[in-house]
């Protein structure tokens, strides 16, 4: 346990709480991903499939934090696996946060050419997105990180007017 802290660089042990819930988080994924799959064909398969892509999606993403380590700008390895998590809960919120407004609106695939309604649906997701990024980021406490990042993304949009 010892070598585990000192390689994710955690000081004290609340912090063993996200590396505990990043591997819960790639483990009910890998769950879901293999039971899409093979619903059809028995719990045990299933369950069988979901310990291997648990195992790929765990080598892919402690690849991506290497290369992501040098790039990103964090005090401790452990809080990349922090930002990993609000990535991860705020992509998820922005879409079902933005299925009952564009509803709500009156936009649904029935009264609306389907190619404009995703358009639409993705443009709605994409605004709550900025806006969950930055809240779910402070809600972790990597608010300063996620606030430069949501400059350099709106940027990116060409809205950078906005931001000076």
């Amino acid at each position: 346990m010892e070598k585990f802290k000192k390689q994710w660089e955690i000081q004290h042990n609340w912090q063993l709480l996200f590396p505990f819930f990043g591997l819960l988080i790639i483990a009910y994924s890998a769950f879901k991903i293999s039971n899409a799959f093979l619903k059809n064909y028995g719990l045990t398969l299933t369950i069988v499939a979901s310990l291997l892509v648990f195992f790929l999606l765990l080598k892919f993403i402690l690849i991506i934090f290497k290369k992501l380590e040098k790039k990103w700008i964090l005090d401790y390895k452990w809080e990349m696996i922090r930002v990993f998590m609000v990535f991860a809960i705020t992509g998820s919120s922005s879409l079902i946060v933005g299925r009952p407004i564009i509803k709500l609106i009156g936009i649904t695939k029935e009264n609306l050419n389907p190619m404009l309604y995703w358009v639409l649906y993705i443009i709605i997701g994409l605004i709550f997105y900025q806006i969950l990024l930055v809240t779910f980021g402070w809600l972790f406490g990597q608010f300063k990180f996620f606030w430069e990042f949501e400059k350099k993304m709106l940027r990116r949009f060409g809205l950078k007017r906005f931001l000076d």
